[in-house]
């Protein structure tokens, strides 16, 4: 019981960051009128102390109950337990583990994927898997210390360090950069190792598996990790992943079809643009309201004129918006244009209603496909 007590605690410290202006937040909102506007200082530092305490209890809480679920959850079946961040790699494990693995994704649908914030049931997922896939960058940054702070070897993935390329996230003519960061318009540049990329996440667009050759490099990392940690079942994973590989190397062929037979190259995004790997596998060029990784939502004047005189001056029949996103930039430029709007899939996430019908990453990219189609000719 003590080496479980003191698991938690450690636990705790790691996701502190995450939870404590949250409850403090709740808790002072609840009790603002009572104690802030009837007591002095001293009764409120009183108050700080039992905040403190208060969180402590939540979080202890919390992981308690997390643990008593993570060890009666899924009982051993044989299947190996793979925990995923993301959408895209949850499907390239389901495709390639097949009827061998159980497979999570911390994200629920159609939550997104750059606010998102492991809950202590999330971290003690990860502790219980056997394989744990994440992405990398800026937006992953947490999970180091959760993995450092695991009690028991698990086998991991991270998809960044798979890419020879990476791109730098760059701010095109007439994006609207986003505050206090500055990104060179420059162009791909090969990592010499793996320090320089870590050194470097903020600089450099994460959305790897937006690549269709990536994704086959990352399914491919998947196969050989299963197959390593249950040799009995190789054969069955190699299968999946061949069948798997040939789907996807036939999609990516039918999209560069579209590209390669269309009267035009550009397209154009009133959204963040996740695409950047996408676009550089097939040729194409972007115009978009703003990066990838990019926190504002609203654009300014100067991002929408550029944008609408961009799809009147090259008659661009569609503007594009983000899965997941409200589309009102896209819908602006669209009403001043006359182009039609409609969705391009970079499969951070996935809505609610697709999670449920079983959509799958080649699924999205054939949506992809039927998109440009209208775009590109």
């Amino acid at each position: 019981m003590i080496n479980k007590i003191l698991c938690m605690i450690k636990k705790a410290c790691i996701i502190k960051s995450h939870f404590v202006n949250r409850i403090q937040a709740y808790i002072t909102k609840s009790f603002r009128v009572d104690v802030l506007n009837k007591t002095g200082k001293n009764v409120v530092r009183v108050f700080g102390v039992s905040l403190s305490f208060c969180i402590i209890l939540c979080i202890s809480g919390l992981f308690l109950t997390g643990c008593s679920v993570s060890e009666n959850e899924g009982a051993d079946d044989g299947k190996q337990k793979i925990v995923t961040t993301l959408y895209a790699p949850y499907d390239f494990a389901k495709n390639v583990g097949g009827d061998r693995v159980n497979v999570k994704m911390l994200l629920a649908p159609g939550e997104e994927s750059h606010s998102y914030d492991p809950t202590p049931q999330d971290i003690m997922a990860i502790e219980h898997c056997d394989l744990f896939i994440y992405n990398g960058g800026e937006n992953e940054s947490w999970v180091e210390d959760i993995l450092s702070s695991l009690d028991r070897d698990i086998s991991v993935i991270k998809m960044m360090d798979l890419i020879d390329t990476v791109y730098e996230e760059e701010t095109v003519e007439g994006m609207q950069a986003e505050k206090g960061h500055e990104h060179k318009d420059e162009d791909a540049h090969e990592d010499a190792d793996s320090h320089d990329k870590e050194d470097a996440h903020e600089e450099y667009d994460e959305h790897v598996w937006t690549s269709i050759d990536n994704a086959v490099s990352i399914s491919e990392a998947i196969c050989k990790t299963l197959a390593d940690r249950q040799p009995g079942d190789h054969d069955y994973f190699e299968k999946n992943y061949e069948e798997y590989r040939n789907e996807l190397i036939q999609v990516k062929n039918d999209i560069k079809n579209v590209v390669d037979n269309g009267c035009r190259k550009t397209i154009v995004l009133g959204d963040r643009f996740p695409m950047r790997y996408f676009v550089e596998e097939f040729g194409l060029d972007y115009c978009a309201a703003f990066p990838g990784c990019s926190a504002d939502t609203e654009a300014n004047a100067s991002t929408i004129k550029f944008l609408i005189d961009k799809v009147r001056t090259e008659k661009i029949p569609v503007v594009f918006k983000m899965e997941l996103s409200n589309g009102n930039i896209a819908k602006t430029i669209a009403g001043e244009t006359q182009a039609k709007t409609t969705t391009l899939y970079a499969c951070h996430n996935i809505s609610a209603d697709d999670f449920k019908a079983g959509t799958g990453y080649i699924d999205l990219m054939r949506r992809n496909e039927q998109a440009l189609k209208e775009a590109l000719y």
